[in-house]
């Protein structure tokens, strides 16, 4: 039997949904829910349920739902969100409806803008930056400085001004069904603010025009960038639920390579940092990507917080960290990983448990094509821990932990400190996954 549909998750009492007429009278576009204990409740004033993951926790997440009419908005350019979204620092509570896909990368009155955009009057180019710091004549010892590394700098700040969209507390951001909902380009930053709601949206195409060279990141340099689609800094209490995060239609096998190292344009599909806490994420799709979900930005990240629940989400076509954990407590169950190699992203890993990461795994299902191993799924840097139940490969029981540890030299250790008791919606078999999540995440399925 298929699994149940998120809808059903949400809500264990029963059911029905309202004809269009109902909506027609007044609620807006979108499914409009009947509990049968709580009376109407439409697409827009949706809370995470009790016991839905980590963010369900104390107050719960209800985003947006007490928003009164001067702070309900249907916006479908750059400048209407920005409006919007208002201050950072406003608390008041606001539900905002995205209508069709919004282009980051246009100015106010709608007009694309391009890399030579944001460049123009910094001094910048790419052709002088590469001679400047090219490290047969710069080196590999130092990072770049000077006249091209501040022109880089200051043609960086002009995208990023243009395209970093800041969420306040007490926020529902909702694609609108039917209109192919989402932001193009940009990146959402919920940042030391609480109780933030993302739903239905495509985050395509978030790129930085303007990476740095980093001749003394490993042993042979990168080319680092800049934005992530989501990123949830010092955030508490944040739902991301149905969306689809993607690179297109710009994949990485475009990108060229200078100094011998990637041109990497992307960053973190949705990262959860600098303390971030209390996170749920559900139901997503994340697909076409390097370097996905970051929980924890470095090993000296805040203890005590990082606390994340990420379940009913399919991964495919993901290189690496879906997710790299660091310090916190990660609940991540019921999801599908698809590690068959696509559009050239072939996966390094899943799962990465370091700087005494507590993640229990369960419940998940990986499809491997042939010739892959098991033990290549986890990763860690011997501190970190993943306690592992019921993870089916290819349809096969395995404990992926052992299969890593018979491979590696830095055991993942295998008990935690802490017990999972916020799983409502929680399958005890991975069996049914593949199918049933494949119809039921992702953007443009909530109604």
């Amino acid at each position: 039997m298929a699994a149940p549909a998120h809808r059903r998750s949400l809500r264990s009492r029963r059911t029905l949904v309202v004809t269009a007429a109902v909506v027609a009278a007044g609620v807006g576009a979108g499914v409009v829910v009947m509990n049968a204990n709580a009376g109407t409740v439409d697409l827009y004033h949706q809370t995470l349920a009790a016991k839905d993951g980590w963010a369900s926790s104390g107050t719960g997440t209800t985003g947006g739902t007490k928003a009164d009419a001067a702070h309900t908005f249907t916006v479908s350019t750059r400048a209407q969100l920005v409006k919007a979204l208002g201050s950072a620092t406003d608390t008041a509570p606001r539900i905002i409806k995205v209508k069709g896909a919004i282009d980051a990368n246009t100015d106010d009155a709608g007009k694309k803008l391009t890399c030579a955009d944001y460049a123009a009057g910094t001094g910048y180019s790419l052709a002088a930056y590469l001679k400047a710091y090219d490290p047969a004549t710069y080196g590999r010892s130092k990072l770049p400085s000077g006249t091209q590394e501040k022109a880089r700098a200051a043609a960086q700040s002009k995208q990023a001004k243009n395209i970093i969209f800041k969420v306040p507390a007490n926020t529902t951001i909702v694609g609108v069904p039917g209109t192919g909902a989402g932001l193009t380009g940009a990146m959402l930053q919920v940042q030391n603010v609480d109780n933030v709601i993302v739903r239905n949206m495509n985050f395509a195409a978030t790129e930085d025009c303007f990476p740095q060279w980093d001749p003394t990141d490993g042993s042979t340099g990168n080319w680092n960038s800049n934005y992530d689609s989501v990123t949830l800094r010092g955030a508490t209490h944040v739902w991301a639920d149905h969306n689809t995060f993607t690179d297109a239609p710009h994949l990485d096998s475009a990108n060229p390579k200078y100094y011998g190292r990637e041109y990497q344009i992307h960053d973190g599909s949705l990262d959860i940092t600098k303390g971030s806490d209390l996170v749920t994420v559900s139901y997503n799709q994340f697909t076409n990507h390097d370097k996905t979900m970051l929980i924890g930005s470095s090993d000296t990240d805040s203890v005590g917080k990082l606390r994340v629940s990420i379940h009913h989400n399919v991964w495919k076509g993901i290189i690496q960290r879906a997710p790299l954990a660091r310090i916190g407590q990660i609940h991540i169950y019921n999801n599908v990983y698809d590690v068959t190699p696509l559009n050239g992203y072939a996966t390094q890993y899943s799962i990465n448990s370091r700087a005494k990461a507590q993640v229990v795994a369960e419940n998940n299902y990986w499809k491997l094509p042939s010739g892959a191993k098991a033990a290549k799924l986890l990763s860690g840097d011997g501190t970190g821990s993943v306690k592992g139940s019921g993870n089916l490969v290819n349809g096969t029981t395995t404990d992926l932990v052992a299969a890593y540890n018979a491979a590696s030299s830095k055991d993942l250790k295998t008990t935690v400190n802490w017990t999972p008791t916020l799983t409502a919606g929680l399958e005890t078999s991975a069996k049914n996954l593949l199918t049933s999540l494949a119809t039921t995440t992702g953007a443009c399925l909530l109604k």
